[in-house]
């Protein structure tokens, strides 16, 4: 091997790359290891979605997030998302680990991040969206047999209110606003709520920022070096 080639591979070493079976990514470079995970497709809960449709599984995820946390390889968690949204709970649940996280997390909205996604995106401790991407916000739904008694409103309005102080809590919307924008009944044809680009989701304060990959790291970079200068 020549000098050339032991460069070359030393320069390789210095910017690491290590991909898991699930899907996970871990570079690393200058110091700082990023973990990147990516939420597409609708989010699936407790029951299996029919083939051909594609998923995130919330038991892949979760302890992705939990080895991202503990793990002294990781110093920082950057989320893709481009989802339909999906089971509530699911969705929730991982929100609720990401918010709860203790190292430096960035989220980024590609193409769409709806419905129970909002919540995901708005997670992290600063979020980006796309110029070009969208976010639904809508009602809660529910699939299967639904009973029209009073308890069955009832869950569904404590289910909306879990939601929306979610949101609310992790970015600057106030609560109010959100429901109006979820109630709407003028925005999309055949359905109640609004589909909001990302210049609208900014001004609303919803999302942080409107920016791409290189904002998103270049933020996740910042905080990471603060971490560690602390």
């Amino acid at each position: 091997m020549n000098g050339r080639e032991v460069e070359e591979k030393s320069a390789h070493t210095a910017d690491e790359e290590a991909r898991g079976d699930d899907g996970a990514v871990l570079t690393g470079r200058r110091g700082q290891r990023i973990c990147t995970v990516s939420i597409i497709g609708q989010i699936e809960g407790h029951y299996d979605l029919g083939e051909g449709q594609k998923s995130t599984k919330y038991e892949h995820l979760i302890p992705m997030l939990v080895a991202c946390e503990n793990s002294g390889e990781a110093d920082g968690l950057l989320i893709i998302l481009n989802t339909l949204g999906g089971d509530v709970e699911a969705g929730l649940a991982l929100a609720e680990l990401i918010a709860g996280m203790r190292k430096p997390t960035v989220s980024l909205v590609l193409g769409g991040g709806h419905s129970i996604g909002v919540p995901l995106a708005v997670a992290a401790n600063r979020s980006f969206i796309a110029p070009s991407a969208t976010m639904t916000l809508h009602p809660v739904r529910m699939n299967g047999l639904v009973l029209g008694v009073h308890q069955s409103f009832n869950y569904f309005e404590r289910m909306q209110d879990r939601i929306v102080r979610f949101i609310a809590a992790h970015s600057s919307i106030d609560c109010g606003r959100l429901r109006e924008l979820m109630l709407r009944t003028d925005e999309i044809a055949t359905d109640m709520g609004s589909v909001i680009d990302g210049e609208q989701a900014v001004r609303e304060g919803i999302i942080d920022s409107v920016g791409g990959i290189g904002d998103a790291l270049d933020e996740l970079k910042r905080r990471i070096a603060e971490r560690k200068a602390q």
